[in-house]
């Protein structure tokens, strides 16, 4: 059963880099072509919410993403290939997955509460991030 939580858990975290990656790319080139479905994607990609200010620099939400996911699926693909992470991989997991899973929510919070808008991608990542903070926990609670 173990082996089948992370063949999912890096299944989804693929998906969820995937799309990331597909964000970033639109957030830097603003190629509204990108955005499939409804009008609602360019919107949230234009909202104030849509950059995060480190240092003085604008940096897309969906790059963080794109560093968050990449850590998971380290974690992940390294686990029983490295000696800390064979004995704290499921921590690493559980601690990575919780930090994306609670700005998850921050993130579903903002389109909901404030952008009133829905983009198909970002509701993608956001189901991608929810059920693999499901599978951490899963984890978590079946370590010996």
């Amino acid at each position: 059963m173990e082996k089948r939580i992370s063949q999912l858990a890096i299944a989804l975290t693929v998906i969820g880099l995937l799309v990331a990656a597909y964000m970033t790319v639109y957030a830097i080139t603003s190629n509204d072509s990108m955005c499939v479905g409804s009008g609602d994607c360019k919107t949230v990609n234009n909202s104030r919410y849509s950059k995060i200010d480190i240092a003085g620099l604008e940096i897309p939400v969906a790059v963080l993403g794109v560093v968050g996911y990449a850590a998971i699926l380290a974690v992940l693909l390294f686990e029983p290939r490295i000696g800390f992470l064979e004995q704290n991989g499921t921590l690493a997991f559980f601690g990575l997955s919780l930090i994306g899973f609670l700005f998850t929510l921050y993130l579903i919070y903002v389109e909901i509460a404030l952008i009133k808008a829905f983009c198909p991608f970002c509701i993608t990542s956001q189901v991608a991030m929810i059920l693999i903070f499901i599978l951490s926990v899963i984890r978590v609670v079946r370590q010996p």
